[in-house]
């Protein structure tokens, strides 16, 4: 299977739609251009933003918006780089995870609907889980696989070899690894949170 190719178009539109029948708002866009639209669309004036590690929302410019400063809303993410105690810090990515809107990717999707998660420590999935009330995912279509095992060999075989690179790269000799995984079937309707996945025709993220 190539991770790396875009599907058709019917293969996305078929995942979008599974995706909206699992409580999750999807939304098909081109262009990572018109992803960064959409997601500034999305985020109130003055919200507390959040985010987590993701190479597509610096690929679609968003990260490049938010350490500008040139924007509407209140960038909580700055603030706890900022902390230099380590203890504070920690209570800080405690705290992110209650943020308004807290943004990310997805590792890979299922045409079933089901959305994959892998992280190292896992500070980003409480909000996707659960604390925070609206949350933004953007992510390339060709992390589309036709099944839920298809998208967990994905994560395995093709996401965590390239984050490893990428992390030693950046002079962590330690690399990557993935400490959980969160498999995202449904989300009930009586939490009443806003989640959404922007799907864009490009390849984003790896």
């Amino acid at each position: 299977m190539d991770y790396a190719a875009l599907p058709s178009r019917e293969r996305i539109l078929k995942t979008v739609e599974a995706v909206n029948a699992r409580g999750i708002h999807a939304d098909f866009v081109e262009t990572k251009g018109e992803a960064l639209a959409k997601v500034r669309s999305l985020i109130p004036p003055a919200a507390i933003v959040m985010t987590a590690g993701s190479v597509t929302l610096q690929e679609i410019g968003f990260e490049a918006i938010l350490i500008s400063g040139q924007h509407p809303w209140h960038n909580f993410k700055a603030e706890l780089l900022a902390e230099t105690d380590p203890i504070k810090q920690s209570a800080m990515r405690r705290q992110g995870t209650l943020a308004e809107v807290f943004l990310g990717s997805v590792n890979a999707i299922a045409e079933t609907g089901e959305l994959i998660f892998a992280s190292g420590s896992g500070s980003q999935l409480p909000a996707y889980a659960y604390t925070s009330r609206n949350v933004i995912w953007v992510s390339g279509a060709q992390k589309i696989t036709p099944t839920l095992d298809d998208a967990l060999r994905r994560v395995r075989e093709y996401t965590l070899p390239l984050e490893d690179e990428r992390q030693k790269k950046f002079g962590n000799k330690m690399g990557s690894s993935i400490g959980r995984i969160l498999i995202f079937e449904h989300e009930p309707a009586f939490l009443r949170r806003n989640l959404t996945l922007i799907l864009v025709n490009e390849v984003l993220g790896f």
